[in-house]
């Protein structure tokens, strides 16, 4: 099966890769960062980041309620409480997709956050 790509324009692209991309039922969404707004503010990072996803899932027709896998990489792990707070509202108390966050050396544009998942078009 050849995977259906997608170019979201609304969303900044930093490198060869597709935004997302549909493959059999399953919508990938590349790793998603503030791009050139981020501030060190971790906060404002996070809702960016989930508010860019937001776009991306409703330019495919879903919502967050799709989504099925997170994963989370930040530059700084004593954010983990601050992220999870802003991140928590993105969705429906009590339906969170699987997850791990991961702290990493650096990201890309010098982020202090990104987000990558696989929601389920049904």
């Amino acid at each position: 099966m050849i995977p259906k790509k997608f170019s979201i324009d609304k969303i900044p692209s930093y490198g060869p890769y597709n935004t997302c991309v549909v493959v059999g039922g399953f919508l990938f969404i590349s790793g998603q960062i503030a791009g050139e707004e981020h501030t060190n503010n971790i906060e404002m990072e996070t809702k960016k980041v989930m508010e860019n996803i937001k776009i991306i899932l409703s330019e495919n027709g879903i919502g967050f309620q799709n989504v099925i896998k997170t994963s989370i990489f930040v530059t700084n792990m004593s954010n983990f409480y601050i992220i999870n707070n802003v991140y928590s509202k993105f969705f429906h108390k009590g339906s969170y997709p699987a997850r791990e966050t991961v702290q990493v050396v650096g990201l890309p544009k010098n982020a202090n956050i990104e987000i990558s998942l696989i929601a389920y078009k049904n």
